[in-house]
């Protein structure tokens, strides 16, 4: 049940002194213009839809289960090597600073853009993919009566747009949302989430009309043994869905593909540190499909559930825990077996089918697991010094890089240039 309040301060958290929420926590929900500003407080504890307690064992295999694509001791091919390559469907330059962000949306992609002056530095934009058109979303900070306040990360899906600004003296940030068409935010914008330095600023995600942020602790502030959150909100609607509770911070950045939501909380807090990559449903009241449970103490850098399986990276080598323990990128499920790639991960994967985009340190492998093969997309011209990285995540129609080039006359920057590959 929702309640309602005519307020614009306080911090959105209470603790009640053994880490978990009180009722009197606060997801703000304002609608910008309106009379009233309405604040809606999200879900107590009790009414949050999944609890990371982790029913199943942790995932422990032995390195020689792994189905390798390249034999990490001998370096050898174990899957074929395709020497064809793709092209892009589509090339665009479009300004240097531009940075993208996987988006939730077919037409539009997310972008940060760098001011024209110094006030405000940075811009909350939209890429059109198919057209290469750069729209300014977001022109300036919406926050009021704040200084220093920049537009710190952005995500859209072709309905809704998100972005978050953040205070660069007391790191207090705001969290903001509104309908979005035709590159233009429609209707009113509201105020998801704000909070203090003692939080993180949310990492975010857009699927069809909805938002989703993880609210976590810093990690070294007063507030770091509180538990974390994933929250949901609907374009238009008037309250959050607090829908999945982390016994301290999640793990890695939270993923949606083929209408599902992966998230890695923290599981098994009585039995030590594991992290759990877990599928949810959003077709289905975020009903919980599946979760992969880490060896002790493994962290994935990024995850993300393909049709029936999880591909995700390790990105350090531990001491212990099997197969999983070592890094390198992963696809498979609880069950079993694992396709595995033994490079340095650098960014989370993407594909279709049975089609796997894994980025290296300067180049795609491009897996195919039904065809037991691997194909290498180069990275984009000079652009080796800045780095190349995709701004898609989990099943896609369309691949989508995005790079900082160098001219080749003088050597110093010169554009952002943008790849899209049909697949």
């Amino acid at each position: 049940m929702a309640l309602f309040r005519n307020t614009r301060e306080g911090a959105p958290f209470a603790g009640n002194g053994d880490g978990r929420r009180a009722i009197t926590r606060r997801g703000l929900f304002k609608g910008i213009g309106a009379t009233t500003a309405v604040a809606v407080v999200a879900a107590s504890l009790d009414g949050c839809k999944n609890a990371s307690n982790g029913s199943g064992d942790p995932v422990v295999v032995d390195s020689e289960s792994a189905d390798y694509v390249i034999d990490p001791n001998t370096n050898e091919n174990k899957f074929s090597y395709d020497e064809s390559s793709l092209s892009p469907t589509h090339t665009w330059n479009i300004a240097l600073g531009s940075v993208l962000r996987p988006g939730g949306g077919d037409t539009w992609i997310p972008v940060t853009t760098a001011g024209s002056s110094a006030n405000p530095p940075v811009k909350a934009s939209a890429l059109a993919i198919t057209t290469g058109k750069l729209v300014e979303v977001v022109s300036e900070p919406h926050t009021k009566d704040a200084d220093n306040v920049v537009i710190y990360e952005a995500c859209c899906s072709d309905s809704v747009y998100a972005w978050v600004e953040i205070n660069l003296l007391d790191r207090g940030w705001h969290l903001y949302a509104a309908r979005f068409s035709d590159g233009a935010l429609t209707g009113d914008i509201s105020t998801l989430w704000e909070a203090s330095a003692d939080y993180d600023p949310p990492q975010i995600a857009c699927s069809d009309s909805r938002v989703f942020w993880l609210v976590m602790p810093n990690a070294t502030g007063g507030k770091s043994t509180e538990h974390s959150f994933c929250y949901a909100w609907k374009a238009g609607g008037s309250n959050a869905d607090a829908i999945v509770e982390s016994a301290g911070r999640f793990g890695a950045p939270l993923a949606v593909s083929d209408d599902v939501l992966t998230l890695v909380p923290r599981v098994k807090g009585d039995k030590g540190t594991y992290y759990g990559i877990t599928a949810y449903d959003l077709s289905d009241g975020y009903k919980q499909l599946d979760q992969l449970i880490l060896p002790a103490s493994v962290k994935p850098l990024s995850a993300v559930r393909m049709g029936d399986k999880f591909a995700f990276s390790i990105e350090a080598n531990y001491a212990s825990g099997g197969l999983l323990g070592n890094m390198g990128s992963y696809i498979g499920s609880a069950d079993g077996p694992f396709v595995a790639l033994s490079r340095e991960p650098s960014a989370q994967i993407a594909g279709k089918g049975s089609r796997y985009f894994i980025k290296s340190s300067s180049s795609y492998f491009v897996v195919d697991t039904d065809k037991r093969s691997y194909s290498i997309l180069a990275a984009t011209n000079r652009s080796l010094d800045y780095g190349e990285y995709p701004s898609s995540v989990g099943t896609t129609s369309r691949f989508v890089t995005f790079c900082t080039v160098k001219a080749e006359d003088t050597g110093y920057p010169s554009t952002v240039v943008v790849r899209a590959f049909d697949l």
